[in-house]
């Protein structure tokens, strides 16, 4: 059996996470860190790609890695316009909609340029898999009681996608033929329905939609916040910071570290123990909803993400839930091993890359 080796690239805000697998095995890992302030100076995203490109290169050769045993680089999806679930080929097409980002800027906008400019000079393949930008929904979902807003799907789809598969694998049966709500509970929270293989409806986990989360508000009752907008006392970008960075855990406690909170809540802190359970009854909330989009028909709920780890915060969510279906525990989010295998499905002829246009 052929051996496949794969560089996967992660860019994040303030770090570019690196790892080289083969096949499904990660022989390499590594997180370049960026410094902050020099982050801080670039105007756009868009504008640390050399810097960054230099900073991933150095690392490279520092660590002595061969880039002429490679066979593909994959690089994390940005926010590309609605797309179908898979594996993608970076072309001009991606390239030139990353250019000018007409969804948003974001750090993962970076990974399709990055991994096609290692890839090019080796005459080998770039890929992106399962970007936020994934859209499978029902139109049924998008509509909202204002004909001008559409919902939107944004969401974690990397580890969604890659949590889903796993799920199929262990519970014996094809993805095709499950229905499944998974949540993911990160910096940010999605809770998604997955039916018969496509994502029909989830929260925008980025625009204020759906549970609060470590750092963004979700959802709130739109009278006041109307009336917040207009005070004067707020410029756009602070309302948008209460949304999304400064909003949810780290508003009412200064903080969306999952294992300080709990830190606090065993120390006896009555506040953080409040806070948290809002936030894992609002997830619950939105995890009953998802249901009736199921028409009670679940195969299984899961909760996947980093604050899966924390024994309180399943053990909330699943009292809640568990009455609707088994509850199934994933945590983390292993990205990197999600981009690799992506790649890997396509290397070995198992699923087919897709083209952006």
């Amino acid at each position: 059996m052929k051996t496949y080796h794969i560089l996967a690239i992660n860019p994040g805000s303030t770090s570019t996470k690196l790892a080289i697998f083969e096949n499904d095995k990660p022989i390499f890992q590594k997180s370049v860190k960026h410094d902050t302030k020099e982050i801080a100076g670039f105007n756009h995203i868009l504008d640390q790609y050399d810097f960054r490109m230099q900073s991933i290169m150095n690392a490279i050769e520092a660590s002595q890695i061969d880039l002429k045993t490679l066979d593909a680089v994959v690089g994390r999806g940005g926010m590309l316009k609605p797309i179908e679930s898979g594996t993608y080929h970076v072309n001009q097409d991606m390239l030139d909609y990353m250019k000018i980002h007409p969804r948003g800027e974001h750090a993962s906008n970076l990974g399709c340029l990055i991994a096609k400019k290692i890839a090019d000079p080796l005459g080998i393949p770039s890929y992106i898999v399962d970007p936020v930008a994934v859209d499978e929904m029902e139109d049924i979902a998008r509509y909202t009681g204002m004909p001008e807003i559409k919902r939107d799907s944004l969401f974690h789809a990397l580890n969604q996608k890659a949590v889903a598969l796993k799920v199929s694998k262990d519970l014996n049966k094809p993805y095709r033929d499950l229905n499944l709500i998974i949540a993911h509970l990160g910096g940010g929270i999605s809770v998604a329905v997955h039916h018969h293989g496509r994502v029909i409806d989830v929260n925008n986990a980025l625009d204020g939609d759906g549970p609060m989360s470590p750092e963004r508000s979700g959802s709130v009752p739109l009278g006041p916040l109307y009336k917040m907008v207009f005070s004067g006392k707020y410029t756009l970008k602070e309302i948008q910071r209460k949304n999304y960075g400064q909003g949810g855990l780290v508003a009412y406690l200064g903080t969306n570290d999952g294992v300080e909170i709990e830190k606090r809540i065993q120390s006896g802190d009555e506040k953080a123990k409040f806070i948290h359970e809002v936030m894992c009854y609002q997830i619950s909330k939105e995890i009953g909803s998802c249901s009736t989009v199921l028409k009670g028909k679940v195969d299984a709920i899961v909760i996947t993400g980093g604050l899966a780890y924390g024994k309180r915060t399943v053990d909330l969510i699943k009292e809640r839930v568990e009455f609707i279906a088994p509850v199934l525990v994933y945590p983390g989010e292993d990205e990197m091993e999600a981009l690799a295998l992506g790649a890997l499905r396509v290397l070995k002829g198992e699923e087919q890359a897709k083209s952006y246009k």
